[in-house]
């Protein structure tokens, strides 16, 4: 079937008020971003709508591209017919002929946005579907449970006839609302939560924290292919690669075994706070799933979130692990996050660690390592060094002082 339209649906960006011009403009220059290698294609954008013409490109190729776009609720192949009823009959039988497989049932339904022509709905539901029930005798009309409902949609600008609703990503256009700092491990959480904060309207730069030589290149690099994944969903996506090898070793001799990993986590948040406060963002966000590991715990969150100022942000705090799977699988992350190599966080890991751990034990423990404690913090983040990541591969890397990419 030549489609000659792709007729795209806005997501939540339908609820906003008076600025919502503004971020129609930013859906629109997202979608124009995804869909670059088709020069010939032509935007038109309208009340929570965009118009593609596809001047000859291919459809399916568009629609690949479409279904990871943040922002879109979903998106119609079509072909457009005049505002005039011989038209649209034709072009409604002309989708239903091309359908493959062919359907048994169908069902009509049309939508007359534009109230200037000159039938309505109810009435253009059988003057189009009778039409083609005569030019198609195999046909029968199923309302309930249709194997095809064939659409018409009646807009000032012209008549889009299509069959297939493909859902998108949903959420708000990237960078929307605002910066966030993503904790990146290797594991299967974090790059899904990257995911879901995108997808709300975040931009997200990732934070990895390594410990050679007790953790692998193999190790980090995993984290490079996983940040890769999410720029496909991100466009260009800064990975800060954090030395920790000394504050986590410095931290093991602390004669606290139980409380390590508490430790180290609120280590990890002050460290991940100073770069937020570098980049601009006004977040962090984990992969943190209420009671998935002790860590995990509310008594855990609750100590290891003290220790900052800035919001942190848990999207997978109230999923199972089989739901967080599910979405890994569907983003692609999946394969590449259960390869076997071990970060930071595996190492040095008690027999026993604390799941409620006292918040005054603690910050007594970090109140004798001192300035010990704050010096390592301030080399770790002066270590760091930055990759930047395209879905094609990286695009370069310097030490986090010398940044010009902004």
């Amino acid at each position: 079937m030549y489609y000659d339209y792709m007729l795209v649906r806005l997501g939540e960006l339908t609820i906003k008020g008076r600025n919502r011009g503004k971020f129609e403009n930013l859906m629109l220059a997202k979608i124009k971003q995804a869909l670059t290698a088709y020069e010939r294609l032509t935007y038109e954008k309208s009340y929570g709508r965009v118009y593609i013409t596809l001047n000859g490109e291919d459809a399916d190729g568009v629609s690949a591209a479409l279904r990871d776009v943040f922002g879109i609720g979903s998106f119609s192949p079509a072909v457009r017919a005049a505002n005039e009823l011989g038209a649209i009959r034709e072009a409604a039988l002309a989708v239903m002929n091309a359908h493959r497989p062919a359907p048994a049932t169908f069902k009509m339904t049309v939508k007359r946005a534009w109230k200037e022509f000159p039938h309505v709905s109810q009435e253009m539901n059988h003057l189009v579907g009778a039409h083609v029930l005569r030019n198609t005798p195999a046909l029968k009309v199923n309302i309930r449970e249709p194997d095809v409902e064939l659409k018409v949609d009646i807009q000032p600008q012209g008549t889009f006839v299509y069959c297939t609703v493909v859902p998108g990503a949903g959420g708000f256009p990237l960078g929307m609302n605002g910066k966030a700092m993503l904790l990146l491990s290797g594991g299967i959480d974090s790059p899904v939560a990257g995911w879901m904060a995108m997808r709300k309207g975040l931009e997200i730069e990732a934070i990895h924290f390594h410990s050679y030589p007790f953790t692998s290149e193999q190790a980090t690099e995993k984290v490079v292919t996983l940040t890769q994944r999410l720029a496909h969903y991100g466009g260009r996506i800064k990975l800060h690669l954090v030395p920790f090898t000394e504050l986590q070793t410095r931290l093991a001799q602390s004669k606290q075994d139980h409380l390590i990993i508490t430790l180290m986590r609120r280590a990890m948040l002050r460290i991940a706070q100073k770069l937020a406060e570098q980049r601009g963002a006004l977040a962090l966000v984990t992969g943190d799933s209420l009671g998935q590991v002790a860590s995990q715990t509310l008594g855990s969150m609750n100590v290891i979130g003290r220790e900052i100022d800035l919001p942190l942000l848990r999207p997978l705090v109230m999923m199972d692990k089989q739901e967080i799977i599910r979405y890994a699988e569907r983003i692609g992350t999946y394969e590449t996050s259960i390869l076997p190599y071990e970060d930071c966080c595996t190492l040095f890991v008690p027999k026993s660690p604390a799941t409620n751990p006292n918040l005054r034990v603690v910050e007594s423990v970090e109140h004798e390592l001192g300035e010990e404690l704050n010096r390592l913090i301030e080399e770790a983040v002066a270590g760091t060094e930055l990759v930047v990541m395209t879905a094609q591969g990286r695009e370069g890397a310097r030490n986090a002082e010398e940044d010009r990419w902004f």
